[in-house]
């Protein structure tokens, strides 16, 4: 259970009640897990941040879906956020991952036999995760597999997921009822 309760209409900020209706509404429910279970507490920044999500996941991104779940996998691993790599490992797969990439990157086991866009994506995310910096060789990679439009999309893509890990793991978010995957090892 998450460290604060489901949000509900009558637990937000009042000015932002409408917000949490039209939230509410076009979703179906309440979300009683993940991320948006905690969001949900400021209806005004879930509604925001929906549109920013819309775009990267979307057919607007200039990146394949194989890279954006890759750029999501790497956001999880490197924030040990179980949540979203289980709401994204069996994602990946079917976007055309290897089962071999998302297993040894779930397992921080050798990666080999990359294509040079994989290698470029878990390059960059892992040395930004890890030293808060982007050495200008990965970089210069990193920006001749997806030019300057889709590495700034990747880049915002992974802060974006690192965003919702650091909400997921600061309130101790759970996995839903049904995993899909094996947790990672933490």
């Amino acid at each position: 259970m998450a460290r604060i309760p489901t949000a509900s209409r009558d637990t937000v900020p009042p000015e932002q009640a409408a917000a949490f209706d039209q939230y509410v509404a076009g979703r179906g429910s309440i979300p009683e897990t993940g991320p948006l279970s905690v969001m949900l507490h400021v209806p005004e920044l879930i509604q925001r941040g929906e549109h920013l999500r819309a775009y990267l996941r979307g057919d607007e991104s200039s990146l394949p879906a194989n890279i954006r779940e890759l750029g999501m996998l790497v956001a999880a691993r490197e924030m040990d956020c179980q949540f979203i790599w289980n709401a994204h490992a069996a994602l990946g797969r079917q976007s055309g991952l290897s089962d071999r990439l998302v297993d040894n990157l779930r397992d921080k086991k050798e990666l080999s036999e990359l294509s040079p866009a994989e290698t470029a994506v878990i390059a960059y995310g892992q040395e930004f995760f890890r030293t808060h910096r982007v050495s200008q060789d990965t970089f210069d990679q990193a920006m001749a597999q997806f030019g300057a439009r889709g590495l700034v999309e990747l880049t915002t893509l992974m802060g974006y997921y690192a965003c919702l890990a650091f909400n997921i793991n600061a309130f101790d978010v759970g996995l839903p009822a049904q995993t899909t995957e094996p947790p990672l090892p933490v």
